[in-house]
C-alpha cells in the first residue's frame, strides 16, 4: 500500500511518497526500518514504485548494473528501457508474469511507478504503458485522494514540493495503506 506523486509546475519537478510498508495485515512504520525509500534515485531520475517492496531493492539493483542501456528522457526512451528491463526481470531476477486475469494482452511487469527528471514526469505500468503528464499524477492505494488534493491545489500554490507533499498528506490522512513521514525530492526542470 502506497502513494507516489509527481508534480512539474515553475520550472520544478517533484516527486514524493509516503513511508508505508505492509506485509499482508502488518503495517510496517518507518521507525521500524532503517533508511527505506519508495524512492529510488539513478542520476538525476527518480523513480516512485508502488506493489511488492521487493520491486525496489530489483530496480536498484537492475538500474546500476544495467545503466549503460537505459534512458528515460523521454516517453519512448521509457517505453524502450522498460522493455530491455522487463526482459531482464524475467530471465535474470524471476519475475512472475501471470496474473489473476483469465485473459491478458501482454506478459505483466508487475510494476507501476511514476518517474521525475529534469526532462519531465512521466508513468510506467505493468504492460509497459508509458506517459508523460503535463502538471501532476498519483499512483497507489492512496491516489484518489492525492489526485484530488492535486486538482484542488495546484492552480492555488506556486510550489510544486508543496503541492505533491499536500497530496502525499491528503493520501495519508484518508487511506489506510499510506503513514507519514513523506519523502519528497524536488530537482529542477529544463523544459
Amino acid at each position: 500500500m502506497s502513494v507516489i506523486v509527481v508534480v512539474k509546475k515553475n520550472k520544478q519537478i517533484a516527486i514524493a511518497a509516503d513511508s508505508n510498508y505492509s506485509v499482508g495485515s502488518l503495517n510496517i512504520k518507518s521507525d521500524y526500518l532503517k533508511d527505506r525509500s519508495k524512492i529510488i534515485q539513478h542520476g538525476d531520475t527518480f523513480f516512485g514504485l508502488v506493489g511488492a517492496t521487493a520491486h525496489e531493492h530489483v530496480m536498484a539493483d537492475l538500474l546500476k548494473r544495467y545503466k549503460s542501456k537505459l534512458s528515460f528522457n523521454s516517453e519512448q526512451e521509457i517505453f524502450r528501457s522498460y522493455m530491455t528491463m522487463h526482459s531482464i526481470l524475467t530471465q535474470e531476477y524471476h519475475l512472475r508474469t501471470d496474473d489473476d486475469e483469465s485473459v491478458q494482452e501482454y506478459d505483466s511487469s508487475q510494476i507501476d511507478g511514476l518517474i521525475a527528471n529534469p526532462k519531465g514526469i512521466f508513468g510506467m505500468y505493468t504492460w509497459r504503458e508509458v506517459y508523460e503528464y503535463e502538471k501532476f499524477w498519483a499512483i497507489g492505494s492512496g491516489r484518489n485522494f492525492a489526485l484530488g488534493s492535486l486538482f484542488a491545489t495546484y492552480d492555488e500554490l506556486s510550489d510544486a514540493s508543496m503541492i505533491a507533499e499536500k497530496a502525499v498528506l491528503a493520501a495519508c490522512e484518508f487511506d489506510d495503506g499510506c503513514e507519514l513521514p513523506i519523502k519528497t525530492h524536488t530537482i529542477a526542470a529544463k523544459k
